[in-house]
């Protein structure tokens, strides 16, 4: 019986309250939000860039395609 009153009597004092679990909760949700925000807006940076890159890269690949000459109308093995 003593033990069954120590327990309820406990029981009933909060450990942590309900305002502190709420503050870390949002503190917790901000701090993933922002990093959430990050990942994204990096996300489209890496994508604008590899457009760019794609753009120079077919350039490039015009311009080599253009100036390549047939060398091999001189070999002696043919």
């Amino acid at each position: 019986m003593l033990l069954n009153l120590t327990i309820t009597y406990l029981s009933k004092i909060p450990l942590i309250s309900q305002k502190a679990i709420l503050t870390v909760l949002i503190i917790v949700v901000i701090v993933f939000s922002i990093l959430l925000l990050l990942g994204i807006r990096k996300s489209h940076m890496l994508k604008k860039e590899n457009e760019r890159l794609d753009k120079i890269s077919e350039e490039i690949a015009r311009k080599e395609s253009e100036e390549y000459k047939d060398f091999t109308g001189g070999h002696m093995y043919q």
